[in-house]
């Protein structure tokens, strides 16, 4: 993030609510001992999220891609009184830090982590008429995931993907292998004629769909 940016996002940050003492102590877990605390989405983002949440109001929420919980405890503030988000993390060494923090945020009733591989786990949690997704685990399996949950997602319900932008490689003449992957679902989901979509250059890029 050039010098400019960073002054931006600073005042954007300045000028937004700020995040909940869990959040902030989370984040400074999250920096303190994983290797790439780049991946949380930090509080601009987590205000989208909990914002997007809140005008939605879902009753079930579906994220594939945990990493510390951070997203998932913002998209969990707009859910009802009897809404769930089931939240799945690959990574076995995060649980305890997930569920610390879930604990904490006092969300144990409503978010419901799942520890293992998105493609083995989704088939068993019997999933229907989702009304908010949020993708952000391995980019190889993006059009997958977009597609398995585009088939349970209700009418009018959306999905967030995050890193679309790819550090900005996607605008490159040329891409390399990874780029690529990210570029083609892009284009994918543009061409999709049962979505509208909105791409925001928010961090790595995020990209909102919204089934017709």
């Amino acid at each position: 993030m050039n010098f400019a940016l960073k002054r931006l996002s600073a005042y954007c940050e300045e000028h937004s609510s700020l995040p909940s003492s869990v959040l902030y102590e989370l984040e400074r877990e999250t920096n303190l001992r994983t290797l790439a605390p780049q991946m949380l989405s930090g509080k601009l983002q987590g205000q989208l999220f909990a914002m997007i949440s809140k005008m939605i109001q879902p009753r079930l929420i579906l994220e594939i891609g945990t990493f510390t919980g951070y997203a998932a405890i913002c998209l969990a503030q707009g859910l009802t009184a009897d809404g769930v988000l089931h939240t799945i993390e690959a990574n076995r060494e995060l649980e305890y830090l997930i569920r610390k923090y879930i604990r904490k945020a006092e969300l144990e009733d409503k978010i419901h982590l799942h520890i293992g591989k998105a493609q083995q786990i989704l088939p068993g949690l019997g999933l229907s008429d989702i009304d908010l997704a949020f993708i952000d685990a391995g980019k190889m399996d993006y059009a997958f995931y977009y597609e398995w949950v585009m088939e349970r997602l209700r009418p009018g319900g959306f999905i967030i993907a995050d890193n679309v932008l790819w550090s900005g490689k996607v605008t490159l003449p040329e891409h390399d292998k990874d780029t690529d992957i990210i570029h083609r679902f892009n284009e994918q989901v543009s061409r999709d004629e049962r979505v509208e979509t909105l791409m925001l250059p928010m961090r790595d890029g995020l990209l909102l769909v919204r089934k017709k």
